[in-house]
């Protein structure tokens, strides 16, 4: 039996395409074990998930004055430490990283052993957790065309992001019984995120009485961001997270207007959904978001709304626009090679682990 360990942590999004991967990992006859922090929201994850989870010291590395600065390396030389420790427990074939800064002490480790290690950038330029890791990778994944330019060419593979099969498997009917709403209007389902998007939150409740003349909406707005008042109104719904009947409300909508993450695009793409984004601004990011975003406008996946530039009527025209072309972005995705994630990423870990 091949062994392979999984790492990745410290948001969501670098725990899930390595969900994605478990079912065909398993049917393949790999023992899976994992190694995040000790107490990051992919613990709960994993374990949920029945995946042995093994928990190391993390540190995360700032580009900016931070009185952690001076203790984190510590955390992190703690994590190397641990790190070479479970590999040298579990003897893997070989390391797959979705990234984060708890996969750092793994990927160093993985080298020191020897273990051939495959990591996984998901937006356009690498992060610094990844930008670390690279020179130890022996093979470095991503979703777009655009990021091969920025990694080493005899590492670069552009693969698209794993997407949680479930996720295709959603039921139109299902979802609309979920939700109370009809087939009588197209669906909008707004995602702003796993907490939600205070902006595109208030821009969609501002906008709700021209929308629900000609549409009904689906609001995923994040924990603690419930509005009361609209609790009831006629073909709006709201909910602050929604788990497995999400794959329901996926197969309701029509149109979706979401940030520009880029596993939540990426899971765009995979449902042939046309889709309106509205990047983190670059204010409150390292501006990843908007480079995602362009990149799917230029491929003609998506309509892309600067967040400084939304208002009621800028909103109003990007949904009606992309509505009305809808065909014309589902037949831009269906040409798309990167929707088949899974099966390129856990065959190039085939490849290395069974060599």
């Amino acid at each position: 039996m091949k062994k392979i360990v999984l790492t990745g942590g410290g948001t969501a999004g670098h725990v899930t395409p390595n969900l994605a991967l478990l079912p065909t990992l398993k049917e393949r006859g790999y023992e899976i074990h994992y190694i995040g922090s000790y107490n990051g929201i992919e613990r709960k994850l994993v374990e949920s998930a029945n995946v042995s989870y093994d928990g190391i010291s993390s540190g995360k590395l700032r580009r900016y004055f931070d009185l952690k600065n001076f203790s984190d390396p510590f955390r992190v030389v703690k994590g190397y430490a641990e790190a070479r420790k479970l590999l040298k427990k579990y003897r893997p074939d070989i390391v797959f990283s979705k990234g984060g800064f708890v996969a750092v002490p793994v990927v160093l480790a993985a080298k020191h052993f020897k273990i051939p290690t495959i990591i996984h950038e998901s937006d356009m330029t690498p992060g610094l957790a990844n930008k670390i890791c690279i020179p130890s990778a022996t093979k470095v994944c991503c979703n777009f065309p655009e990021t091969l330019q920025y990694l080493p060419q005899n590492k670069a593979v552009l693969t698209g992001s794993p997407i949680r099969k479930e996720l295709l498997e959603g039921d139109r009917l299902t979802g609309l019984t979920y939700t109370g709403l009809s087939a009588a209007k197209p669906i909008i389902l707004v995602i702003g995120g796993s907490l939600g998007a205070v902006t595109i939150n208030n821009a969609v409740r501002s906008l709700l009485p021209k929308l629900l003349e000609e549409y009904q909406v689906i609001h995923i707005c994040g924990k603690g961001h419930l509005d009361e008042n609209l609790i009831g109104r006629a073909g709006y719904v709201q909910y602050e997270y929604v788990d497995a009947p999400l794959r329901h409300l996926f197969a309701a909508a029509d149109l979706m207007l979401s940030r520009a993450g880029a596993n939540s695009i990426c899971e765009i793409l995979a449902l042939r959904k046309p889709n309106v984004l509205v990047p983190l601004s670059a204010a409150a990011s390292r501006g990843d978001q908007i480079l995602n975003a362009r990149s799917f406008e230029k491929q003609g996946f998506s309509t892309v709304l600067g967040e400084e530039n939304m208002t009621d009527e800028t909103l109003y025209e990007a949904i009606s626009s992309t509505y009305e072309n809808r065909r014309k972005f589902t037949d831009m995705m269906s040409k798309s090679a990167l929707s088949d994630a899974v099966d390129i990423i856990t065959n190039l870990i085939a490849s290395y682990a069974e060599a």
